[in-house]
């Protein structure tokens, strides 16, 4: 076994219980998956517990893998759904009540330029993308940074391709008002 097999061979190999092809999806993955994780929740700690439970569940669910899908594909939904699951979830919500969001989390010192199209990972776009309603928030993600096409996005998320598009429009509108609040707010703050 070496790194180099295919991950459709690796995942033959980890059907029939071999341990190091597990760990060599994993070790291909882990990075990608990570990102995406961290993207959206914005927190190492829960993207790091998240990415965990998204292996743990890929091993778990290896034999719903159908032959027509795409693995890395069918482990970014898995990631999509944890990520979800988390969100609904009581520990979450009861950790949203003692840690209030406030303006000044925002690191405002970005000049608007295009945000999605130069990837800048600023904590400022970084909050910004954290203030999107949810479902925008992993559209644009799964769109700029994992680089998906709108068809495989609406896979992904059990949406039509109009919405995707829609809610990739509307996010991105919102994230630049967001940014020109920001850059706004440290105006007057210099002002002072």
């Amino acid at each position: 076994m070496n790194a180099l097999q295919s991950d459709e061979e690796l995942i033959r190999e980890l059907r029939q219980g071999n341990q190091i092809a597990m760990e060599i999806l994993v070790k291909r993955h882990y990075k990608s998956v990570f990102a995406y994780l961290y993207r959206y929740s914005g927190d190492y700690h829960t993207s790091y517990d998240l990415t965990q439970e998204t292996f743990i569940k890929m091993v778990r669910h290896i034999d719903n893998l159908s032959q027509e899908e795409s693995f890395k594909h069918w482990l970014l939904k898995i990631a999509l759904n944890t990520c979800r699951d988390y969100y609904r979830s009581r520990s979450y919500k009861a950790r949203q009540l003692s840690n209030e969001w406030t303006e000044e989390t925002a690191d405002s010192s970005y000049h608007q330029v295009d945000i999605i199209d130069s990837r800048i990972e600023s904590d400022s776009v970084k909050s910004a993308v954290m203030e999107l309603p949810d479902y925008q928030r992993e559209t644009i993600i799964l769109r700029f940074y994992q680089d998906l096409k709108i068809k495989d996005i609406a896979d992904l998320t059990s949406v039509g391709e109009p919405t995707v598009k829609s809610r990739i429009n509307q996010g991105l509108s919102k994230l630049k008002a967001i940014m020109e609040r920001g850059v706004n707010h440290d105006k007057k703050k210099n002002a002072r």
